[in-house]
């Protein structure tokens, strides 16, 4: 399931949420319940432009709350034993239909810590962002979807930073078109991470 959004991120990239419990079948295999009770997941994401510097996201909702939507980036959770560059690749081809390889991935350019409620469960995920670009020409695909996705996912749609930026309903990553542009001109190699506002900070061996 591809949901990040409804939450604030917040500080730390430990993984200790994972320690316990098993499968959260309402969820899926790849959420855990933690000693603290709170269901946890790490997610790649990844920043999807096309050729014109446009910007594919999705649209979704809460089974507890239709009336509020709010965008958000492509990617999910981490099957077992994937690497997240491996779920990247594997999210994209699943939500958008377009398949991409190891070299069309960028960073990860920000790592990410966000808790959120979704599907009456309080959650916490921790994502890679990263970035690629595909080329003209290919129709976006919901083959791949699964059922919860159908369920909860409104839309996708391709968005010019422009017309992004002029979007009402919440958009996450908080802040995102101003962390794309820079991205146009190029990654610098520095991941950095993302705080609940939209600004970020190095991370360390970066």
């Amino acid at each position: 399931m591809t949901s990040t959004g409804p939450g604030r991120a917040v500080g730390g990239t430990g993984r200790s949420h994972a320690d316990g419990g098993g499968p959260v079948h309402a969820l899926g295999p790849e959420w855990r319940r933690g000693d603290d009770g709170m269901l946890f997941r790490h997610a790649a994401r990844v920043i999807l432009l096309d050729e014109d510097d446009r910007l594919l996201l999705m649209c979704g909702h809460d089974v507890d709350a239709p009336t509020r939507r709010w965008w958000f980036t492509v990617g999910g959770g981490l099957d077992g034993g994937e690497t997240s560059r491996e779920a990247a690749l594997r999210e994209v081809r699943e939500e958008t239909g377009f398949v991409l390889g190891a070299e069309d991935l960028v960073g990860p350019v920000f790592t990410r810590s966000a808790v959120f409620d979704f599907v009456f469960e309080h959650c916490r995920q921790d994502e890679d962002l990263y970035l690629a670009r595909v080329g003209a020409g290919g129709a976006v695909s919901r083959d791949g979807w699964t059922d919860l996705e159908h369920q909860l996912i409104d839309e996708l749609r391709w968005f010019a930073l422009d017309e992004l930026e002029a979007v009402t309903i919440e958009v996450f990553p908080v802040g995102l078109v101003d962390l794309v542009r820079p991205l146009l001109r190029g990654w610098d190699g520095r991941t950095r991470h993302l705080d609940e506002t939209g600004g970020y900070r190095e991370r360390p061996g970066t």
